[in-house]
């Protein structure tokens, strides 16, 4: 609605003063406007470039500017806060520098803001089209402030992402409903163990299977204990040590029977630790070899075994008599009705694969090659990737000699299949990883409109690197080409939701 109090001579004396202002590089005096006259800066904006190409019309050559180089300033904004993750402050020294227009921080965080204002928080198909995906849902945290999301784990599209009050069951129910009504229906659920999670699919995914992390439930919980105890182990064997290498300077008989003494009690702490480091190290890594889905010969292995073998190996643990290693074995116990439903999945996966015309033996191969790849991209040692490497080349080597010509065909297909079986939420742990330098460098002060801006940017960017390299998320979740670089989507958007953006903010 337009302002009567506003008169033409009013918006000619603001245009005025703030183009005087940008002239002789007066600081705040936009700002100052906005506050005396209750507009906003961007309205400020406006009247300025409004009059400035007034006055180029009736002084000046009157040649327009290419769109290019209007848009010039948000090509630096949105490329170095998004792809440099550099902070505002930084995104301004750099424009300043090179003599780049709108280059104050207050005007990159408002219209940054402002274009993040345009983008939605959930993605949606198109034509109305269902599409159904594997729900990955976690909680980010900005200090104490939750960000619930969802990732699609194949394509690692974020499919909606929001700033919430709370984690509560109802948020999160509210969170899957936006994404049923924008088209994308779970066919599976993988969370961690958060209340809300857990509580929230028995409401609104009744009928869906839900995957407790098996990293959270299993690795989270007793993988530590293999570092604790190793180096306890190490520091009682020290000890022992040093306990001996007193002996000789005993002179007393005192003296000596003492450090005998103090030697012995370290030898037999020592070999307690030694002997309660090897004996965990081996059962937990026996766990932990029962979470995978194929055996040596890439076949299917049984739910119902992996699962009485788990429970064997949490009783000889307790077995141990470690107190703390105890309580972390029964926050593992009460996960274990559902932390291998992934197994029902895998059958549901192998049966299908099974069905196509392809050389079971083949089949086997490549089902094994892909376990081995799966440990490669967790192992973090290049020890562990190297050997894991070496076995999956040795798996996909069996393959071609039975597929011959069909072979990389076949093996893109296979490794697709069994891409939808999914056991961890590691893959929301990488999407942290992205978001949280956004996060540091605004202080941990993080908008709606700022996640918006970060959901575009990562779905829409193109990977150089990995299983995914020269796709962009959307690319891999809708099947389609995309022919455009982000920033060129991004202000196809902008130009479609406020046609008259880079015209008021030049």
């Amino acid at each position: 609605m337009r302002r009567h109090d506003l008169t033409a001579s009013l918006r000619l004396y603001i245009a005025f003063m703030a183009l005087t202002a940008r002239a002789m590089g007066t600081w705040g005096k936009i700002t100052e406007l906005s506050q005396q006259f209750m507009i906003s800066r961007m309205f400020v904006y406006m009247l300025a470039n409004t009059l400035h190409e007034t006055s180029l019309t009736v002084f000046g050559d009157n040649i327009s500017k290419p769109a290019i180089v209007e848009e010039l300033p948000y090509h630096y904004m949105l490329s170095l806060r998004l792809e440099g993750r550099c902070s505002i402050e930084t995104i301004s020294t750099i424009m300043k520098r090179f003599d780049i227009p709108n280059a104050s921080t207050g005007s990159i965080s408002q219209y940054l803001q402002h274009v993040g204002s345009l983008l939605p928080n959930t993605v949606t198909t198109s034509n109305d089209e269902v599409k159904l995906v594997v729900f990955l849902s976690d909680e980010i945290f900005a200090k104490n402030i939750p960000i619930l999301v969802t990732v699609d784990p194949i394509s690692s599209a974020i499919l909606r992402i929001e700033l919430a009050d709370s984690r509560k069951a109802e948020d999160w129910k509210n969170h899957w409903e936006c994404l049923e009504k924008n088209g994308y229906l779970a066919t599976y659920l993988v969370t961690d163990e958060g209340r809300g999670l857990c509580v929230a699919p028995k409401e609104a995914l009744a009928d869906i299977i839900r995957q407790p992390d098996t990293y959270h439930a299993i690795a989270h919980q007793l993988g530590k204990w293999v570092n604790i105890l190793e180096a306890a182990a190490y520091k009682a064997i020290q000890k022992e040590f040093d306990c001996y290498n007193k002996l000789d300077s005993a002179r007393s008989d005192e003296v000596i029977d003492k450090r005998i003494d103090g030697y012995e009690e370290a030898v037999k702490i020592a070999d307690e630790a030694i002997e309660l480091y090897e004996s965990f190290h081996f059962l937990y890594v026996t766990i932990i070899n029962e979470l995978k889905l194929f055996d040596g010969n890439g076949n299917l292995r049984d739910r119902k075994e992996a699962e009485e073998n788990i429970k064997a190996g949490l009783s000889l643990i307790e077995e141990l008599e470690h107190i703390k290693i105890t309580k972390a074995v029964n926050k593992v116990r009460r996960t274990m009705p559902g932390l291998l439903n992934y197994f029902d999945v895998a059958k549901a996966v192998v049966g299908n694969l099974s069905n196509l015309s392809i050389n079971q033996e083949a089949l086997q191969a490549l089902c094994l090659a892909w376990q081995w790849r799966k440990g490669l991209i967790k192992s973090k040692k290049a020890k562990g990737q190297k050997y894991c490497g070496m076995n999956e080349r040795d798996c996909l080597e069996i393959a071609m000699g039975y597929l011959q010509e069909d072979y990389d065909l076949v093996k893109e297909q296979v490794y697709q299949q069994l891409d939808q079986i999914v056991q961890s939420s590691a893959l929301v742990e990488c999407i942290n990883s992205i978001i949280r330098p956004y996060l540091n460098g605004s202080k941990n002060h993080v908008t709606q409109e700022t996640l918006n801006l970060i959901m575009f940017y990562h779905n829409h960017r193109r990977y150089n690197d990995g299983k995914r390299k020269d796709r962009t998320p959307m690319e891999i979740l809708t099947g389609k080409k995309q022919k455009k670089d982000w920033i060129e989507l991004l202000f196809d958007v902008v130009k479609e939701k406020d046609p008259y953006f880079f015209a008021s903010t030049k």
